[in-house]
């Protein structure tokens, strides 16, 4: 089930409808846990009992730490829920990768063994819930929070429909709370949730859908493309890919807000970034405060030696490239960036900032200075999707040579823009790009860009009128999967 299928939406009216109908909250959990198993196996309904199973062993696994009082007790219980999960998401994600990489090494020695690979179908968003299981027994634990004795509450927890199938990945210690506590229906939360669900459709089928139209058949087969069209690709993808998730990050936090549950922030603007430090503060905020909390600080973070510390985080960033994606297209993608955040995190700048602060500073306009490192981190950022997104690392490095030898070739821009001026669509696309960076750098201060409750109701709903407009004639028309779907 697509967020932006009619589908969803009229299984978000009856489930929404429905919720608040009930006065006993452990209704509406039970509500919540049964509908997001609807909504997961509307995929394939053993993807149900996978989850089920895995969550099954941790809600059993956390009543046992819970009452352990020995310290090896208490390991050992942890490391079964770890074996546990990232050995459910090794079989299913990454089991052919290390089977034809062992295969491939071994023949180099001249040893052919013959290993089988299995054709087996990775379950939707299995990488988010397993991650999100895993912070339920490591915070019990570190002694963070007690385990739950009520079975409904955490199956709702794990499989919470908005978030399950990419996030944001939230923490046991944010999220399950909110399935004890008391909620009411809040008029205000439930309107800008609305807000930011339109807005995350307006990214999704308006820019991202579109975008993939333009670049998928020059990405598939860049082979017959020069370098100013590959280039003009890389940008597009780099759009491509924040609309895509980000605006799915927005439809569910939106999503959550109406039925008084409140979701991280997953995206603060990251392209307006000044280096690519700050932009993994901005981007996938949940994945990257994940690998921060449960891998970078246990390794000893920054507070070990220089050296030392550059290990931790090539070896973090090299594991979250691998969560991406079982294929060293997305190792590398991994290294690059912890090779262009390091200077940064050994040396930190005067100008390194905060997630929370504005995004390229108070100004309206951006100072020079501003400007060249926004532009800079940008250029980084767009040369790690390359590998990202390429078929195979053949591709991604026939799109960087074609690139670098063939970026200015008149007869390459020239194929561009002829491109364009066949297919008008392609035009209003990058034009509806260009308005998206004007709106969300005027608005940036804001969690998202219709957070203007001060504006006059005429103005707003003027707002909302072109933007619904904008989505059913500029739109694709057709359903395309969210990309993060295939992590």
């Amino acid at each position: 089930m697509i967020f932006t299928s009619l589908t969803f939406v009229l299984f978000l009216v009856v489930v929404f409808s429905t919720y608040w109908m009930l006065r006993r909250q452990s209704w509406r959990n039970l509500l919540i846990a049964v509908a997001s198993y609807l909504f997961y196996g509307w995929w394939d309904w053993r993807f149900c009992l996978l989850m089920l199973a895995t969550s099954l062993m941790d809600f059993g696994l956390g009543l046992a730490l819970g009452a352990a009082r020995r310290q090896s007790t208490r390991r050992s219980l942890l490391l079964l829920s770890v074996l546990g999960n990232l050995g459910t998401l090794a079989f299913f994600k990454y089991f052919n990768f290390f089977a034809e990489n062992f295969q491939a090494l071994a023949g180099k020695f001249g040893w052919e063994p013959h290993w089988t690979t299995l054709n087996i179908i990775l379950p939707v968003g299995v990488s988010f819930y397993t991650f999100q299981a895993l912070s339920y027994t490591i915070t019990i634990y570190r002694r963070q929070m007690p385990p739950t004795g009520r079975l409904i509450d955490y199956l709702a927890y794990v499989s919470f429909f908005p978030q399950l199938v990419a996030g944001p990945i939230e923490r046991a210690s944010h999220l399950l709370p909110q399935f004890l506590e008391q909620r009411r229906f809040d008029p205000a939360a439930a309107k800008d949730g609305l807000r930011q669900m339109l807005w995350g459709a307006f990214k999704k089928m308006v820019i991202a859908d579109n975008l993939a139209i333009f670049l998928d058949p020059i990405y598939n087969d860049p082979s017959g493309a020069g370098g100013p069209l590959l280039a003009l690709a890389t940008v597009c993808f780099a759009f491509q890919i924040y609309c895509d998730f980000s605006g799915y990050s927005d439809i569910a936090i939106g999503c959550a807000k109406l039925f008084d549950f409140r979701l991280m922030r997953n995206f603060a603007y990251p392209y307006f970034s000044q280096s690519v430090a700050e932009f993994w503060r901005r981007w996938h905020i949940s994945l990257a405060t994940w690998f921060r909390d449960y891998l970078y600080i246990p390794l000893g973070g920054n507070r070990v030696s220089k050296p030392r510390q550059a290990f931790n985080v090539m070896l973090t960033f090299t594991i979250s490239g691998l969560w991406h994606g079982a294929a060293w297209n997305f190792i590398i993608w991994g290294a690059i960036n912890g090779l262009a955040t390091l200077p940064l995190i050994l040396w930190p700048a005067r100008h390194r900032a905060d997630p929370t602060a504005t995004p390229g500073g108070e100004r309206n306009l951006p100072s020079p200075a501003t400007l060249l490192r926004m532009l800079g981190t940008f250029l980084v950022i767009c040369l790690a999707w390359v590998f990202f997104r390429a078929r195979t690392f053949d591709d991604a490095t026939t799109i960087l040579t074609r690139i670098a030898t063939d970026l200015f070739s008149r007869e390459g821009w020239v194929t561009v823009g002829a491109m364009l001026d066949d297919e008008s669509i392609h035009i209003r696309t990058l034009v509806h790009v260009g308005i998206l960076v004007v709106v969300e750098w005027c608005m940036r201060r804001h969690h998202h860009p219709l957070d203007f409750p001060d504006l006059a109701r005429l103005w707003r709903w003027a707002i909302y009128t072109i933007i619904i407009w904008d989505i059913l004639y500029h739109g694709t028309g057709g359903v395309r999967p969210f990309i993060y779907f295939q992590f």
